[in-house]
């Protein structure tokens, strides 16, 4: 049976569709995606995909959704509130655990606003719990932002950096070999791999970030 034509329904769901062009971004990278290639990957023709995603634009926003509310999932009213704390680690791990799965929609997370209704769900749930623990929501907006543009940041840079062969300049073989006595810090950095970890330093960045909210409090002790 062939492609079906245009007006065609394929018995596709958007979600899937979404999750179809993240594989390919991830694969062949943001340039590749396409509404003809993204069609040719779900064997159906580029305008079935209209009846899910209604614009390139579209299906762009739809990809940083997948990853947002993937670091930020809807709530469980079981559960019971999040201490904002909790949530905002919680989400920011999350998040560059999503990026590092799916660098091909960095760019996208970068520089796309958050504009469809379940990423915009995602962004009133982080400042929700902000606002509840004491936040003014011009701070709360300022810490949400400030985070987000952390993971991503951080993420970038984990996702651009190619690995260094063993010894070449820069690498941890190499520091090992400096003049212990003009650099004895960075050497013993290297020696113990001291401070080389891209979670342990994430997670460092975070809960700095997170005590300096916490500061912004009224009432906080800023002394």
């Amino acid at each position: 049976m062939g492609k079906r034509t245009r007006g065609e329904r394929a018995g596709l769901t958007r979600t899937q569709v979404l999750d179809a062009a993240l594989a390919l971004a991830d694969r062949d990278g943001i340039g590749a995606l396409t509404m003809r290639r993204l069609g040719a990957e779900l064997d159906v023709e580029a305008m079935t995909l209209y009846h899910y995603v209604p614009s390139k634009d579209a299906l762009l926003d739809g990809l940083v959704e997948r990853v947002f509310t993937q670091a930020l999932p809807s709530p469980d009213p079981a559960a019971g509130p999040t201490d904002w704390r909790t949530l905002l680690r919680s989400y920011a791990v999350s998040l560059r655990a999503a990026l590092l799965r799916h660098p091909g929609v960095l760019p996208l997370a970068a520089s796309r606003p958050a504009v469809t209704p379940a990423t915009l769900d995602t962004v009133e749930r982080g400042l929700s719990a902000l606002t509840t623990a004491g936040f003014p929501l011009g701070t709360a907006v300022h810490a949400l932002n400030t985070l987000s543009l952390l993971v991503l940041g951080h993420t970038a840079a984990e996702a651009a950096r190619p690995a260094a062969p063993e010894g070449s300049a820069g690498s941890p073989a190499w520091l090992t070999r400096l003049d212990a006595d003009r650099y004895p810090l960075l050497t013993d950095a290297a020696r113990t791999g001291a401070g080389v970890d891209d979670a342990e330093r994430f997670a460092f960045a975070v809960d700095a970030l997170l005590n300096g909210f916490a500061a912004a409090l009224p009432g906080a002790d800023s002394s």
